[in-house]
């Protein structure tokens, strides 16, 4: 059997129980995946639980289902939270779906000054905020990931640095810097804010704010990288440099 497609739902049933996958997602799951009875697949609830389910019927507008199997995915000791400042098009989406796959925890959505893309208080900022939400769950899902990756409201350097003041450990991405990434020493557990600037790079107040509220300038290598790829990479590394990429789902899926 290969990889089960996952689907995201609001609330799981427990073992045992017959659920059903309708809506959006029963409708993609029966027109688009045309998955059919005697198929399994994976509900997630989008907050580290899973469950293995096989489907008993399927009709136009979802699945019946029951559950196999339920389990809670570990949530890793250090957690990672990615400050990405706001990118212009295309690449927006791009920079939230490559760090979710990456295993980002959180995202904060940061008005640098030098951004291109503008995120006001009304609809049309409202609209940009839905649309990396909605990166953060279909990539989450492809990944078949439990835990979909929060994005919050956007914030200012000021709000960012705030921020950095309460993580355990704050990293600001930067050609310029001293330091490589790998040379950081990094705490066993809790929070690290990892923060990407624009593609117009972050400006010397900023870089001194961060660093005066306790952030460490970084960088990742001899190539300077897009602020749509740089988190994805970043997170690559953090994963291979700590305990997270030791972690293993109990699913068996």
């Amino acid at each position: 059997m290969g990889l089960l497609p996952v689907f995201l739902v609001a609330r799981l049933a427990g073992e045992g129980q017959r659920t059903v996958l309708d809506g959006d997602e029963g409708r993609h799951a029966t027109a688009v995946r045309r998955i059919k009875a005697g198929e399994q697949l994976l509900l997630s609830d989008g907050l580290g639980e899973l469950a293995r389910c096989e489907v008993l019927a399927a009709g136009r507008e979802g699945l019946e289902l029951r559950v196999l199997r339920r389990w809670a995915e570990a949530a890793p000791a250090l957690r990672v939270t990615l400050a990405q400042a706001l990118v212009k098009g295309d690449r927006s989406e791009l920079a939230i779906e490559l760090a979710t796959e990456a295993g980002v925890d959180a995202v904060l959505p940061w008005r640098a000054a030098r951004c291109v893309a503008r995120w006001d208080d009304g609809p049309r900022g409202a609209k940009a905020l839905a649309r990396w939400r909605s990166a953060a769950r279909q990539s989450a899902k492809q990944a078949r990931r439990g835990t979909v990756p929060q994005v919050t409201a956007p914030m200012d350097t000021a709000e960012l640095a705030q921020r950095c003041r309460l993580a355990a450990l704050s990293l600001v991405l930067h050609e310029s810097a001293p330091a490589p990434l790998p040379s950081v020493e990094l705490p066993e557990a809790g929070e690290v804010l990892l923060a990407v600037g624009p593609e117009g790079g972050i400006t010397e107040s900023e870089l001194d704010g961060l660093v005066a509220a306790g952030a460490r300038p970084v960088r990742l290598g001899p190539a300077v990288l897009r602020s749509s790829t740089a988190g994805a990479v970043a997170l690559g590394a953090l994963g291979a440099l700590s305990s997270r990429w030791g972690m293993r789902s109990s699913g068996g899926f």
